[in-house]
């Protein structure tokens, strides 16, 4: 190969390898989050192509204790599908008054342990209020954050999020720091309800697809397991960690 040649290679080398650095700091750099002006019930922030919904504050905590819940949602039919077992760890995610913790600390027993967390410092003294006052020495509150659950790494067999999920500020960054709770194998249950069917009564900023819920958590070390369509007005999308 004469000089020319070789020159004209090392030339053509190095503007691909610079061309390839540029792009990979590019999509580095590229914002997770997108902002949009804000739609009625969302907070005019993008993550995947969906509107991330405002967060039901602590003033609307009756309506997580209306009667009528267990015959709406069939909170049964969820226990059912998580396969609880006693000594179990569990969390419950954005758990406002402790509706599905309550329900979840008897099946795990007194060897077990549920983890009830949010960010709501309101909700959590409801929470254990709740618990005391239903003798539940084995649910414990657990303050999160708008970017962490703020679980041990590795301390929980399942965690579930009722209706949550499309609310959290942050949901990249919940998810990671809820993947790192898990335990090997350990699973996460997404409840969300159904954005595809048009007669479930719920705002659509509320509501999320299979197909969303599915794109958003393979961002992680998560593998689909099953979705499960028992609930009347929710699906129940499990992961299992990597």
């Amino acid at each position: 190969m004469n000089f020319i040649k070789r020159t004209a290679c090392r030339t053509f080398l190095a503007l691909f390898t610079f061309a390839a650095t540029g792009l990979a700091i590019a999509q580095k750099e590229a914002p997770r989050y997108q902002s949009v002006p804000a739609s009625r019930d969302g907070i005019g922030k993008v993550y995947m192509g969906r509107e991330i919904a405002g967060v039901m504050g602590w003033q609307g905590a009756s309506w997580l204790e209306r009667e009528e819940r267990q015959q709406e949602e069939r909170g049964d039919l969820l226990l059912r599908e998580l396969g609880l077992k006693p000594g179990m760890a569990v969390a419950d995610i954005g758990a406002g008054t402790g509706y599905y913790a309550r329900r979840m600390a008897p099946l795990v027993g007194s060897s077990g342990v549920v983890y009830a967390t949010d960010v709501q410092p309101e909700m959590m003294q409801m929470l254990a209020d709740g618990a005391q006052k239903a003798g539940l020495t084995n649910i414990k509150p657990v303050l999160g954050g708008l970017q962490s659950v703020n679980l041990p790494d590795n301390s929980i067999d399942l965690a579930i999020m009722v209706d949550v999920y499309h609310e959290l500020a942050y949901p990249f960054e919940v998810i990671d720091s809820l993947v790192r709770a898990l335990k090997p194998g350990g699973r996460i249950a997404y409840v969300e309800y159904r954005l595809e069917d048009p007669r479930v009564p719920i705002k659509t900023a509320h509501k999320m697809s299979q197909a969303q819920v599915r794109k958003e958590a393979a961002a992680h070390a998560l593998v689909w397991e099953r979705t499960a369509s028992t609930l009347p007005w929710q699906h129940v999308v499990i992961f299992r960690k990597k």
